[in-house]
């Protein structure tokens, strides 16, 4: 995530969707908590405009889903990390209230647990995952779940997709699939140890 800083702009696309182009089609799609922020994240200004074209986009279309837990980390991150005034936090939740809402119930819960011992996500991540499953949604929208190498891949028949990923530059792209040489093996024999 970007360091945040104190300016912000608030895009016109919370009045106006039509203003931004198209970026997907009307797929259901989850969307997770990263993609709210970023649309208020004035000092990342290309992930702004992307989150906020596929945000204006999915409530357009009606196909976006999001859970409580969504809100309550976009509630938090906005009043933390965003500093944004609580007039602003009340109108991205009433926004963000229009999409589909999945509550996490215990069954939800015991599942997710099943997803973080079976794919090694986090839980909070694997509840996600869930809310996405549990609401037929065919894509979880998300920059985060790397773990496994989720991005790009299926988990509990979810397709994990970065929005973001086009916006990184080819060569970071490439230093970031290089892998990093493994340390030189140990000697078989131990150093000595002197003594005095």
């Amino acid at each position: 995530m970007p360091s945040w800083n104190r300016r912000r702009t608030h895009p016109a696309v919370w009045t106006d969707g039509h203003s931004i182009a198209t970026i997907c089609n009307a797929v259901r799609s989850f969307i997770d908590t990263n993609v709210l922020v970023y649309a208020d994240a004035a000092d990342a200004a290309a992930k702004q405009t992307c989150a906020t074209a596929l945000i204006a986009q999915h409530l357009r279309e009606g196909s976006g889903v999001i859970s409580t837990q969504v809100l309550h980390e976009f509630v938090n991150a906005a009043l933390r990390k965003l500093a944004l005034p609580l007039d602003i936090v009340r109108a991205r939740v009433r926004l963000y209230s229009r999409f589909e809402t999945v509550n996490a119930s215990s069954t939800a819960v015991l599942e997710a647990l099943e997803l973080h011992a079976l794919h090694q996500v986090s839980f909070w991540d694997a509840l996600i995952l869930q809310a996405a499953r549990q609401s037929g949604c065919v894509q979880l929208l998300t920059e985060d779940l790397h773990a496994g190498g989720a991005v790009g891949g299926v988990i509990g028949g979810v397709r994990v997709v970065n929005p973001f990923a086009a916006l990184i530059p080819a060569k970071a792209a490439k230093r970031r699939a290089i892998k990093l040489p493994l340390p030189k093996s140990t000697p078989s024999k131990p150093p000595a140890i002197r003594r005095r």
